[in-house]
């Protein structure tokens, strides 16, 4: 975890910071688990058509990875702008 996020709490017992720190860590694990369980529901609804074969298909394969490439770019630019927005907003202050 970034120890910047806790610059606020520099009044705060050392006990309180390492909890606060500790609960930050499961929430940023929680929601890293849950677009990992997004993303391989939606690719998998979204491409994933029979179940004849143990495997993909070749199709399927490429869609799947297509899906998860876009995905993971619009998360990645959905945070980025996310942290544009904060970083304006801290300025403004």
């Amino acid at each position: 975890m970034d120890k910047s996020m806790l610059g606020d709490l520099d009044n705060l017992p050392e006990e309180d910071k390492l909890k606060m720190a500790a609960m930050i860590d499961q929430l940023q694990i929680r929601d890293s688990l849950r677009m990992y369980n997004a993303l391989v529901e939606r690719c998998f609804n979204d491409c994933v058509d029979t179940f004849k074969h143990k495997s993909l298909q070749k199709q399927e394969e490429s869609c799947v990875r297509r899906c998860a490439e876009k995905f993971l770019k619009h998360s990645m630019r959905v945070g980025m702008r996310f942290a544009e927005l904060n970083q304006g907003a801290a300025t403004q202050d």
